[in-house]
């Protein structure tokens, strides 16, 4: 009888620039065994194409990494994205001292910078694993096609976002891969994404109809029409950026399709009670969560915060272990002073308390800049406390800071306790119950949830309106998430003001350096917005406009003839 060679992609097919499919075409592998029989799966190969964002490889977090030569951390999709986005930002900055970390916070990248080259040949290879499957199983079942059709433009949009002008191709083949231009990348995003929803020219694989899951069911964790929607929201938006024209109308008119969508803003908070026992003494006490805070929780996939999520990537503390994903958020997030769990000094004695739901995880690297902060502390008057304690004092829930034997101002970038830390993500759940494991967590990372089409309405309606005040309907879409957080609702926004309001409900979330690009004030020496530490000097200074996008790795250049290198960078 043979034997069935489990799909995997070796680690050797991945040639530089997605010229990797000239080494991989039909996935040909050699077992070394000669009854075994080879052969690929379309349940698995589908399967693979969701993991590329979530995991290094088929291994787990300590088994074979599918890119040679980066570990397995390095080479994480969500890791190095949220490096990206956020260590270049007001937001975030990091105290280790692995090669690339300092050229983030510092805006100093360039064409050798480790991290992006891991983040690239991950969306590389991720988008090639979606074009094996459409050559191999685009027949099969047509939703299916549709999501891994998603999946591959997903991937496509963050190489253009990060990267600008990059290699394209939609097949398997052995010639090296053409560079696209940013601006053409950006309109075939738009027709393939309104293909698979259903509105363009190929209605022959559709996503399904908008509905939130749950875990348990067989669509958790799987995209469908709203996915689609608020991409394409995403693209219009920012399309001044990737295209010279933004197209404000039909970003407010899909971001609408997300509102009216079966999805439903997590609103409704959740407690229980604790009872412990200490020197013979016995006490209760209810810990409370909010809506917002039940998002970044390690039950976040059945908690109802399940219902806001749009496209999840997928965490299991025994089934998809990885350190580069929901635990990369939360114990670098966190040292072992911190307490995210509303309870006293005796409770804290009482049991041997976890500081972030995860045993000894907790790396004390990225924390907060304090231009972050101060969108909720304007005065500078944090209270010291948790960040249970400091929600009460900025009167929004979103403010989950810890700020206790910390310093707002980080003089010190090498010293975690230097600049305020945030306890937004954690393994706790909302019912005290266990999670599936003690060190990798079941925290889902929400890539795509409803909120953001509520700003992505205002923002686009605001800018269509002309004179940098959001009209009713924008105001409404900002008091939503406003009420949601228990924040106090106003009568108006100003750009500027919806700007910030990114950032209160979005920080740490992997977003900022694209809507801080789309606003003006990331990259250019005229821009008008310094933070702390921005181009490397304490006080903030600007940087050169060709770092609005990061360098094409040196080493796919001198790979791939066709391509050319961005602007500015040698």
């Amino acid at each position: 009888m043979n034997k069935i060679f489990k799909y995997i992609v070796p680690a050797a097919a991945l040639m530089l620039s997605m010229g990797l499919a000239s080494c991989s075409d039909d996935l040909h592998v050699a077992p070394i065994d000669p009854g075994t029989k080879t052969e690929v799966y379309a349940s698995q190969l589908f399967n693979k194409c969701y993991a590329n964002f979530g995991t290094a490889g088929n291994g787990g977090a300590n088994g074979d990494c599918d890119i040679d030569g980066i570990d397995g951390g390095t080479s994480g999709l969500y890791r190095q994205l949220w490096n990206c986005q956020e260590l270049t930002t007001d937001e975030a900055m990091c105290k280790w001292g692995d090669d690339g970390i300092a050229q983030f916070n510092y805006n100093t990248y360039d064409a050798t910078h480790p991290m992006t080259r891991g983040l690239y040949y991950r969306l590389c290879v991720g988008v090639a694993y979606c074009n094996q499957y459409l050559k191999a199983f685009s027949d099969s079942d047509a939703v299916m096609t549709a999501e891994v059709r998603f999946l591959r433009a997903y991937q496509y949009y963050l190489l253009m976002d990060q990267f600008g002008n990059v290699p394209f191709t939609t097949t398997i083949s052995s010639s090296a891969p053409e560079q696209i231009k940013r601006a053409d990348l950006y309109n075939w995003l738009v027709t393939e994404l309104k293909d698979i929803c259903g509105e363009g020219s190929d209605n022959s694989a559709v996503l399904a109809d908008a509905a939130p899951h749950a875990k348990g069911d067989n669509r958790w964790g799987r995209v469908d029409k709203a996915a689609g929607w608020l991409l394409l929201a995403r693209l219009y938006l920012n399309g001044g950026v990737y295209a010279g024209t933004p197209d404000y109308d039909q970003a407010a008119i899909y971001a609408k399709k997300v509102i009216d969508s079966g999805y439903e803003l997590c609103t409704e908070g959740s407690s229980h009670e604790v009872t412990s026992s200490y020197n013979g003494e016995s006490r209760t006490q209810t810990w409370k969560f909010s809506a917002y805070q039940k998002l970044f929780m390690g039950d976040n996939g059945t908690n109802g915060a399940n219902r806001e999520a749009i496209f999840p990537i997928l965490q299991d503390g025994k089934r998809t272990t990885s350190w580069g994903c929901a635990l990369f958020l939360i114990a670098s997030t966190h040292d072992g002073d911190m307490h995210d769990l509303a309870y006293d000094e005796w409770f804290s004695n009482a049991k041997d308390r976890s500081v972030n739901g995860v045993t000894a995880q907790a790396w004390g690297g990225n924390r907060c800049r304090p231009d972050l902060i101060r969108k909720f502390f304007p005065n500078d008057d944090a209270p010291s406390g948790y960040s249970y304690q400091v929600v009460e004092a900025a009167e929004d829930d979103r403010a989950l800071f810890d700020t206790k034997g910390r310093t707002l101002d980080i003089t010190d970038p090498d010293n975690f306790a230097s600049g305020y830390a945030t306890g937004k993500f954690t393994n706790f759940t909302t019912d005290g119950t266990p999670t599936s494991d003690a060190t990798f967590p079941d925290m889902n990372v929400f890539l795509m949830r409803k909120a953001e089409a509520y700003l992505i309405y205002a923002e686009a309606l605001t800018r269509k309106a002309g004179d940098g005040t959001a009209p009713a309907q924008a105001v409404d879409a900002i008091n939503t998430l406003r009420s949601r957080a228990h924040a106090a609702t106003r009568s108006t926004y100003t750009l500027g003001q919806i700007e910030d309001e990114w950032s209160r409900e979005f920080y740490f979330e992997g977003l900022r350096r694209t809507t801080l690009e789309r606003f003006g004030d990331y990259a250019g020496l005229n821009a008008g917005y310094k933070w702390q530490w921005k181009g490397g000097v304490y006080n903030g200074r600007n940087f050169d406009s060709y770092r609005s996008v990061f360098a094409l790795p040196n080493t796919d250049i001198i790979a791939n003839p066709n391509l050319h290198q961005n602007d500015g960078y040698k």
